[in-house]
C-alpha cells in the first residue's frame, strides 16, 4: 500500500498523542469524559467493575429465577414443556435481534450509558412477565375434596345409586361453563413478550462490559478480573434459584384466597407458586442496577505499567497514527454510514480466523448441551427424584450453583497464578470438559423406578405394566362409577398404590376435609379396610436412598467442568485481533444463542413431552400439562440426550486443539523472521500493516501476521 494514504493527524489526535506520552494525574481528565472530571471515583476501573458485577448479578438472578418457575408457568397456564422451551427462549430471541449491532456499534459509542439502557429494558421487561397474574383468573384445580368440615355437598366419588350415575361426568363432556372466560387470549403471550424484552436489554452487558475491562485493565490482571465478574454473576443464581424456592412455597393465589380451603400441598401436581411475586422482586433489583452505569465515563486512563511498554522508539512512529489510542481506547465517535460499511468486511475477517471459527462451532454444541440441561435440571429432580419445586430450587441455589461459581473462580485464579498460554489454556479447558464428562457418566446409574400408579405404571392387581391410554384407568371394581378420565385428583390406597382420583379408586364415602380427607369403602384398594388418603403415594424408598450420591456427583461435575470456563473465555479473547474483541465476543454470544440458546429448551422439552404417561386437559379441552412421567425414559432421553451433544463437540475439541497449535507456531516463526529487533519488530510490522489496512476496509491482515505477543499470549 503506497505511503501517502496515511492521512494528517488531527489537532484532536495530537492532544490525545500528548496525552499518553504525559498521562494525566488523577486529578486530571479528558474534557470528553464529561462527569468523570467532577468525580474521579467514577472514573476509577473498580467503579466500573462494581457495577458491572452487579448488572450481572441482576440479570442472572432474573435469569435463573424464570428457569426455576418452569413447573410453575407450565402448570398455571396448562401447557407442555416444548412450549415452556419456547417461552424459555425468546430470551435468546430478544438477543438476536440486535447483539450484532449493539457489538458493533457500541464498541464506537458510549458503553456505560448503553449498558445503562440495556438494564431499564430488562427491569421492563421483568415487570411485563408478572402482568398476566393479574389481568387473568384465580387458579382454580380439578378436585373432588371438600374444602371444609362444614361444607354442605355430600362428597361421594362413586356414586351406589344408578340414578345418581346418569349424571355423572364423562370424558367426552362438552367445555365447562366458565369455558369463554378462559379461551381468551393465552396469557404465556405476555411472558413470551417480556422475556424477549429481557433479551434485547441483556444484549449490551456482556459483550461491551467485558471489552471494556480488557480495554482498560493490565493485560496480565484481565483475565483475574474477568473471572471475578463471572463469579459474581454465577452467584446471583444462587439467589435466583432461592428466590424461586421460596415462592414456590406460597400458594399464587396468596392474599386472595382463604389458604384453608387448598387442599393440595407444595409436593402436589397441581401446586402452583407465587411465581409472579419473584418477578417483581427480581425486575426491582434490575433497575437499581442501571444507575451506576450513567455516572461512568466513555473512557478511561490506561494505566502507567501498560504505557510505559511502548519504547520512545515506537512512539516516534505512532506520532504518525493514532493507532494506539485505536487499539486500546474506546473508538471515536465515526460517521454511523462508515461504521455500518466496515461491518461485513470485519465480520469476514473475524470468521477468517480458523481457531476463532472451531472455538465457535465447539461452544454451540457445547451450549446445546449445558442450556438443554440447566433448563430442565429442577424440573428432572422433581420428576425423577420425587421432590418438590420448592426443594429442587433449593438445592439448585445452595449446592450446584455454588460449585460452578468455586470452579470459574478458581480457574481465574490458575490463570493467574500460572501465566498460562494460549495453548495451556485451551489443554486445561478441554482436560476439566472430558473429567467432568466422564464422571457424568455415571448419572445413568443413579435411576429411580417408577411411582405404583393404578392403570398407568401398575395394573389394579399390583403387576407393574405400563399404560398410556386411559381407558386402561378403568377395571371391573370401578366401571359401574362413570368417572372421568380425564381428572388428576391422587388419593394413595392402603396397599401402597396411588389412584388417579378418589372414582377411579371406587371410593363410596369420605369423611374430613382439605388434605386429612379420607375416603372410605374404595372397592379397587385391597386389603385392609379398604380406604384412601388425599394425595399422591410416597412409597419410593429406594430413589430417596440414591438422591444424596446423585446430589454429591452433581457438586463434583459442576465444579470440575466449570473449572475451563474462564480459560476458555480468555482463548476466545486472544484469539483475534484487539480491535474486534467486542464484536468476537458479541458475534459468539449471538451464535450460540441462536443456535443453542433458542432451540435447546424447545427439543429438550419435546423429547421430555414423549415419555408423559398421564397428560392433564385443560376445562376447554385440549391437552394440559403432564401430571406424570415415565421415570425411566425420562432418565435416559435426558440424560442420554446431554451427553451424546457433549461426546460430539469432543472431535472438534481435539481438532481445534491441532489447529491451535499449528497457529501458535507459525505466529512463532514470522515473529523469528522479523529480525534481530524481536518482539519491538513485531510490533512495528503490526502496526504497519493495521495502519495501511485502515485506507482499506475491505483488506484485513491474515492471522499468520500477527504479533504473538498481543494476540496468542495471555
Amino acid at each position: 500500500m503506497p505511503r501517502n494514504c496515511i492521512r494528517e493527524t488531527s489537532p484532536k489526535e495530537n492532544e490525545i498523542f500528548l496525552w499518553k506520552m504525559d498521562p494525566p494525574n488523577k486529578e486530571r481528565r479528558s474534557s470528553e469524559n464529561g462527569p468523570s472530571s467532577a468525580r474521579p471515583c467514577c472514573s476509577s476501573l473498580k467503579m466500573f467493575l462494581m457495577a458491572l458485577s452487579f448488572a450481572y448479578f441482576a440479570k442472572a438472578l432474573s435469569g435463573s429465577y424464570m428457569k426455576s418457575t418452569i413447573t410453575q408457568l407450565e402448570r398455571r397456564f396448562d401447557i407442555p414443556s416444548y412450549l415452556i422451551g419456547v417461552i424459555d427462549g425468546s430470551f435468546e430471541i430478544g438477543n438476536l435481534l440486535v447483539i450484532a449491532f449493539v457489538s458493533y456499534f457500541g464498541a464506537k459509542l458510549h458503553r456505560p450509558k448503553i449498558i445503562a439502557i440495556g438494564c431499564l429494558l430488562m427491569s421492563l421487561g421483568t415487570f411485563l412477565i408478572a402482568l398476566p397474574h393479574f389481568i387473568i383468573g384465580r387458579y382454580k384445580f380439578e378436585t373432588s375434596i371438600r374444602s371444609s368440615v362444614n361444607s354442605s355437598s355430600n362428597l361421594s366419588p362413586c356414586p351406589v345409586s344408578s340414578s345418581v350415575l346418569a349424571t355423572a361426568p364423562s370424558t367426552t363432556a362438552g367445555p365447562s361453563s366458565g369455558c369463554e372466560h378462559e379461551s381468551r387470549l393465552s396469557m404465556w403471550i405476555y411472558v413470551f413478550l417480556g422475556n424477549i424484552l429481557r433479551g434485547i436489554g441483556e444484549t449490551p452487558v456482556q459483550p461491551l462490559g467485558i471489552s471494556y475491562i480488557d480495554d482498560h485493565a493490565l493485560e496480565e490482571n484481565a483475565a483475574f478480573y474477568i473471572g471475578c465478574v463471572q463469579t459474581i454473576s454465577v452467584i446471583g443464581p444462587v439467589f435466583g434459584y432461592l428466590l424461586g424456592s421460596v415462592c414456590a412455597k406460597i400458594y399464587v393465589d396468596i392474599g386472595f384466597v382463604n389458604m384453608d380451603s387448598i387442599s393440595i400441598t407444595p409436593g402436589d401436581a397441581r401446586w402452583v407458586g407465587a411465581w409472579w411475586l419473584g418477578y417483581l422482586i427480581a425486575g426491582f433489583i434490575t433497575l437499581l442496577s442501571a444507575v451506576p452505569f450513567w455516572f461512568l465515563p466513555k473512557s478511561l486512563p490506561l494505566p502507567e505499567r501498560r504505557l510505559a511498554k511502548y519504547s520512545p522508539e515506537r512512539s516516534s512512529f505512532i506520532k504518525d497514527s493514532p493507532l494506539l489510542e485505536h487499539k486500546y481506547q474506546a473508538d471515536e465517535p465515526a460517521n454511523f454510514l462508515e461504521m455500518a460499511k466496515d461491518f461485513l468486511p470485519t465480520l469476514r475477517s473475524l470468521l477468517g480466523n480458523p481457531v476463532y471459527f472451531l472455538y465457535l462451532c465447539i461452544t454451540i454444541i457445547q451450549f446445546n448441551s449445558l442450556i438443554g440441561m440447566v433448563t430442565y435440571k429442577p424440573k428432572y429432580i422433581e420428576q425423577h427424584y420425587g421432590q418438590s419445586a420448592s426443594k429442587a430450587n433449593f438445592l439448585m441455589g445452595v449446592i450446584n450453583i455454588p460449585a460452578v461459581a468455586l470452579g470459574m473462580f478458581s480457574g481465574g485464579v490458575i490463570m493467574k497464578k500460572f501465566k498460562l498460554s494460549i495453548m495451556g489454556a485451551a489443554k486445561f479447558a478441554l482436560g476439566t470438559s472430558l473429567l467432568g464428562y466422564f464422571l457424568s457418566l455415571f448419572f445413568f446409574a443413579m435411576g429411580c423406578e417408577n411411582a405404583s400408579v393404578a392403570g398407568i405404571t401398575r395394573s389394579y392387581n399390583g403387576t407393574e405394566s405400563l399404560y398410556k391410554e386411559d381407558k386402561y384407568l378403568l377395571a371391573s371394581c370401578n366401571t359401574n362409577c362413570g368417572c372421568p378420565r380425564t381428572n388428576w385428583d391422587p388419593v394413595c390406597g392402603e396397599n401402597g398404590l396411588t389412584y388417579v382420583s378418589p372414582c377411579l379408586a371406587g371410593c363410596r364415602t369420605s369423611h374430613g376435609s382439605g388434605i386429612d380427607t379420607v375416603f372410605e369403602q374404595c372397592s379397587c384398594v385391597d386389603g385392609g379396610n379398604h380406604t384412601a388418603s388425599a394425595g399422591q403415594c410416597n412409597n419410593r424408598d429406594s430413589c430417596h436412598r440414591v438422591f444424596p450420591y446423585f446430589l454429591a456427583l452433581s457438586v463434583i461435575t459442576s465444579f470440575i467442568i466449570s473449572l475451563g470456563g474462564t480459560p476458555g473465555y480468555m482463548l476466545l479473547i486472544r484469539c483475534i485481533r484487539p480491535q474486534l474483541k467486542s464484536l468476537a465476543l458479541g458475534f459468539h454470544t449471538l451464535t450460540t444463542r441462536t443456535l443453542a440458546g433458542i432451540p435447546a429448551p424447545i427439543y429438550f422439552g419435546a423429547i421430555i413431552d414423549s415419555t408423559c404417561l398421564k397428560w392433564g386437559h385443560k376445562k376447554c379441552g385440549g391437552r394440559g400439562a403432564c401430571r406424570i412421567y415415565n421415570t425411566a425414559a425420562y432418565r435416559i432421553a435426558y440424560l442420554g440426550l446431554t451427553m451424546g451433544l457433549r461426546s460430539a463437540s469432543f472431535f472438534l475439541c481435539f481438532l481445534g486443539l491441532v489447529v491451535l497449535r499449528r497457529h501458535v507456531e507459525r505466529q512463532e516463526r514470522n515473529a523469528l523472521v522479523n529480525g534481530g529487533t524481536g518482539a519491538m519488530a513485531g510490533e512495528l510490522q503490526a502496526l504497519k500493516k493495521e495502519e495501511n489496512n485502515s485506507c482499506n476496509s475491505d483488506q484485513y491482515p491474515r492471522t499468520a501476521d500477527y504479533d504473538p505477543e498481543r494476540e496468542t499470549r495471555l
